[in-house]
């Protein structure tokens, strides 16, 4: 038996789809079937080199993805989600304002980058749009939320490492920097740090994209030319609120998103299967 239930947050998600609930339901059901069948979750193994066990390499390639279960232990765990409280308290009142809750200088306002961005709950705003590069091809559903939501909640606050020390720690974890060397060499550069906030009701998507932009011409390209991602994960995520992928497509280049789309009829793509995770795992 599964220890995931995500029975009350498939139904809750679907309830918000009118006539298309069913088919919502079974898709996230379905989906969640299909990724709790793969051969690429359990915890970090290395080989008596310390290089990273050649089975996740193997599953990794793959399928383009691997869960490693729990990596933040339950002490790191609870560092982080005392610093995402604290972030939380300072961050704007509002978009655009320049002081917290408690009238203290808000985090992010004075930063050179994104620092945090804003969203209407339930939306989704970068699909359709020319936001990195385009490669959001395509706007998903957009949803109605509470009548008592708020404009506009926080979504994603960027550079989060000169915020949050626990953060940075994590980014620093011995056992994901020897999997980065593993996978990269030696010779390899961490950037691009970010923290999605999705609270229940309110959260905002994003919607289908592969990241990079850099070598999709590249003649010799190769399934790890763009580097990857690690996604740890504070509060679990499931089929409603976790990322999305299509195993193996990391392997075929740039694809042509719109075209997925509206040959499956709608934005629920076939064989996707959603990331899923305990608290503690990335």
């Amino acid at each position: 038996m599964s220890k995931f239930n995500f029975s009350k947050s498939i139904d809750a998600c679907a309830s918000h789809y009118g006539d298309e609930a069913e088919a919502v339901k079974e898709y996230l059901t379905e989906g969640l079937r299909r990724a709790l069948s793969l051969d690429n979750r359990g915890p970090i193994k290395f080989d008596e080199d310390g290089k990273l066990d050649e089975k996740i390499l193997d599953a990794y390639s793959r399928h383009g993805f691997y869960v490693f279960e729990s990596v933040i232990k339950p002490r790191e765990l609870a560092d982080i989600q005392a610093d995402i409280a604290e972030l939380r308290d300072r961050f704007p009142i509002a978009p655009g304002a320049a002081v917290d809750k408690a009238g203290r200088k808000a985090i992010g306002v004075d930063c050179k980058g994104a620092g945090l961005r804003w969203s209407k709950p339930l939306s989704d705003p970068f699909g359709g749009t020319t936001a990195s590069n385009g490669r959001h091809q395509v706007k998903l559903t957009e949803l109605s939320a509470a009548l008592d939501a708020p404009e506009a909640v926080p979504f994603i606050l960027s550079g989060s490492l000169q915020f949050s020390d626990a953060a940075l720690r994590t980014y620093a974890h011995p056992d994901l920097l020897r999997v980065a060397e593993t996978i990269n060499g030696e010779d390899f550069a961490p950037f691009n740090e970010v923290l999605f906030i999705k609270d229940p009701g309110l959260g905002a998507a994003v919607s289908w994209h592969q990241d990079g932009d850099t070598h999709w011409n590249n003649p010799e390209f190769d399934e790890g030319i763009h580097g990857f991602n690690f996604m740890a994960q504070v509060y679990g995520s499931s089929p409603v609120n976790g990322v999305w992928t299509m195993p193996g497509t990391h392997k075929v280049g740039k694809m042509d998103v719109k075209a997925m789309v509206e040959d499956s009829g709608s934005e629920r793509l076939s064989d996707a299967v959603p990331l899923v995770c305990e608290a503690g795992d990335v």
